[in-house]
């Protein structure tokens, strides 16, 4: 494997640079996971499975990866700003639940299609609504260092201020000077010394459900907040990498960056990287358009936009065949495709499996052998690339061209290398399996089989053919089955 050499795009510089840890052979990774008041989409599928492939690709590496990954069941607010009514909350009174059984069915929901994308869990997955003193903590910093003000029972970030000091705007490449200008007053807005400045920590209206004690009187933490405490509280004032959705870049991540220097004065990460937006049919994906697809749907095909169901891995697949930097456009012919080209791997994994080396010596070919040994490497250039999945796909099926001649004899594997042979086994499976973590899956349904063996003993009973009998009754028991014969017809039963 290529051990060396990965070069990451940087959303903070914005340029590829190359990576190397802060304390070797550690890593400390952020991701902002889900906000828990909705279903597993696609947008979550995509962040999810990119950071997957960062993940598992730094282990196989060589690297100890503490991988932090956040529930946001708190401060997020409809208009995902300042004010309105907390997504999760709103979820609770319109379902007339507690807010914690909304946030722990849909954080179930999560969880169970992260699993069926086989997508790792992380080290650490906290939750917002368990780190209140943290956020509290951090607020009464950034306050004491004169980068926050409290004002009718809410605290904000003084935008204007931290700019005059730092760079407010580096990660998202906005000019403070334009934000100024673009701005109006709003109503509501009355608390804030300027319409730039966001919630540190916000007031609780009567009717709001989630609230905490604090310096300030009862309310609730800003959404931008918790991912500031949350990261530095696991990984330190200063980690490797900082990952999220590229909506998220701002506000949400130049608020980060603006509260982890007022509070650590550091930059917390030192690489951000930023997975793009996915459409359906070059369209954005949205409840108002009639596209909003979850993943639930997409596995049952139960959708007016799907033709068909798809399977888990086909998702994973077809995430994995665009570089993560790119957009991503969903439609049934893209995913029938992404399906096909899955099986081919899947197939050529099986076919993998039954190739052997010929213990006898003989002639080798030089220039085969230098070929394969290229075509393995550059399965693991897309990878050092910036995590180039869809390079790397491209380099494995070239590869499994010449697995399927060596199969099919059209290559003599006499003329390959004993070495050269186990490379190629080993890059293949373990890129497929362990990196962009694909596997096999049960596509067949075992009813279907047992009905269809049941009508092959039938018939073979009738036309009195008793060695097909025994057989297909041999296979049931080597299975655990037993064939009941009855008068009535023909049924099987599990063995006692």
């Amino acid at each position: 494997m290529v051990k060396e050499g990965l070069i990451v795009y940087n959303s903070l510089t914005r340029k590829k640079e190359s990576f190397t840890a802060l304390n070797p052979p550690y890593v400390g990774m952020y991701v902002c996971g889900p906000t828990v008041y909705g279903e597993a989409h696609l947008g979550h599928a995509r962040g999810a499975v990119t950071f997957d492939i960062v993940f598992r690709y730094l282990r196989a590496l060589g690297y100890k990866v503490r991988y932090v990954r956040n529930i946001t069941d708190v401060g997020h607010l409809e208009q995902d700003a300042d004010d309105g009514e907390d997504k999760i909350g709103k979820k609770a009174r319109l379902d007339k639940l507690e807010p914690m059984e909304v946030v722990k069915y849909y954080t179930d929901n999560y969880h169970q299609v992260m699993e069926k994308l086989n997508v790792l869990p992380p080290s650490i997955e906290p939750q917002a609504s368990g780190h209140i003193p943290e956020q509290i903590s951090m607020i009464e910093e950034i306050i004491k260092n004169g980068y926050a003000y409290e004002n009718k029972g809410s605290v904000y970030f003084d935008v204007e201020k931290y700019a005059t000091v730092h760079h407010y705007g580096q990660l998202s490449g906005r000019v403070i000077e334009d934000q100024q200008s673009g701005t109006r007053n709003l109503d509501g807005q009355d608390t804030k010394k300027s319409p730039l400045d966001f919630a540190l920590w916000k007031k609780a209206n009567p009717e709001h459900i989630m609230r905490w004690s604090s310096p300030w009187g009862e309310g609730f933490p800003g959404w931008h907040l918790e991912c500031s405490a949350m990261s530095s509280k696991y990984l330190g004032n200063i980690f490797d990498i900082h990952g999220g959705g590229m909506d998220l870049l701002f506000p949400h991540h130049e608020c980060e960056v603006a509260q982890s220097v007022a509070c650590h004065h550091e930059q917390p990460a030192r690489f951000w990287m930023h997975n793009n937006m996915i459409t359906i049919n070059g369209q954005k994906m949205g409840k108002s358009l009639g596209n909003f697809i979850t993943m639930n749907e997409l596995f049952s095909g139960q959708h007016p936009a799907l033709e068909q169901a798809y399977s888990p891995m086909t998702i994973r697949f077809f995430i994995l065949q665009a570089h993560y930097r790119s957009t991503l456009d969903f439609s049934n012919e893209a995913l029938k495709a992404a399906q096909k080209g899955l099986t081919k791997l899947i197939n050529g994994l099986r076919v993998l499996e039954k190739l052997s080396y010929p213990s006898e010596e003989s002639e080798k070919d030089e220039k085969l052998n230098k070929e394969l040994l290229e075509l393995s490497e550059n399965c693991y250039k897309g990878l050092n690339d910036d995590f180039n999945t869809a390079i790397t796909i491209a380099s494995l099926f070239n590869l499994l061209k010449k697995i399927n001649s060596l199969y099919t004899k059209s290559i003599d594997v006499n003329l390959i290398e004993g070495k050269v042979f186990l490379h190629m086994k080993e890059t293949f499976k373990t890129i497929i399996t362990d990196i962009l973590g694909l596997c096999e899956e049960d596509t067949v349904d075992p009813a279907t089989f047992i009905d269809g063996l049941l009508e092959l003993y039938k018939e073979a009973k009738a036309n009195k053919q008793y060695d097909k009998v025994d057989a297909i009754r041999a296979l049931f028991k080597k299975e655990g089955l037993v064939i009941k014969d009855m008068k009535h017809g023909i049924d099987w039963a599990y063995e006692e």
